[in-house]
């Protein structure tokens, strides 16, 4: 079975719980680039994941051709129907997706516990992904620039992680999720006050599709 990689981290879709990620592209990954509304976003592919995403297709099945993309249609119309109100914001480019969630609703300085206004918020996304199971999902954690870096790249993780625990909880199988953290290398506006550090203290999910 030809396997294509599935990249994100410029899966690069943004829950504002917002990410970033740069994209390699070689002969097992494609480019892409996410979130010209939320700045300059880079991220890195998961396509070196090859015996995870064997496992993905092997366990939920994987697309193939025009299903692709109807599959991503239907995904993103579902997510903008059942985010409606929310304030989230549902991105596509190309077959991938970003959910941009409000600032205010991801984190409080030096802290990675989901604040209590995310959850209904995850719980839609939770629904949606329950109902279309052939994607991954990176999630991207990222802080603002106070603090030293160490504790920064510590932080950043630990809220990419508090996200994916809250989904798993929610049913969304753990083989479609990956984490990382990067700190405040990737600010989704300049931290040039307190304002734009919130922005910046976030998470961002990118969604891809499983093919073939």
């Amino acid at each position: 079975m030809n396997t294509r990689h599935f990249l994100v981290a410029a899966l690069c879709t943004s829950l504002t719980l917002s990410g970033c990620a740069t994209i390699n592209q070689n002969n097992t990954t494609r480019g892409a680039a996410i979130g010209a509304a939320v700045g300059a976003i880079a991220g890195k592919a998961t396509g070196n994941h090859k015996n995870k995403r064997l496992a993905i297709g092997a366990a939920l099945g994987a697309l193939t051709g025009a299903a692709v993309g109807r599959y991503m249609d239907n995904q993103e119309q579902a997510l903008r129907e059942q985010l409606s109100g929310t304030g989230v914001k549902v991105y596509r480019d190309g077959d991938i997706l970003r959910l941009d969630i409000p600032a205010q609703v991801t984190f409080a300085v030096g802290r990675s516990d989901i604040r209590a206004d995310l959850y209904p918020v995850l719980n839609d996304i939770a629904k949606v992904l329950g109902e279309y199971n052939k994607t991954m999902l990176v999630i991207t954690g990222h802080t603002d620039d106070t603090g030293p870096m160490a504790l920064n790249m510590q932080l950043s993780q630990s809220r990419a992680d508090a996200v994916k625990s809250y989904l798993i909880a929610q049913q969304v199988d753990p083989i479609r999720l990956e984490t990382r953290g990067v700190g405040p290398n990737y600010p989704a506006v300049p931290n040039t006050n307190e304002a734009n550090r919130a922005m910046n203290r976030r998470v961002e999910i990118h969604i891809e599709p499983v093919t073939e």
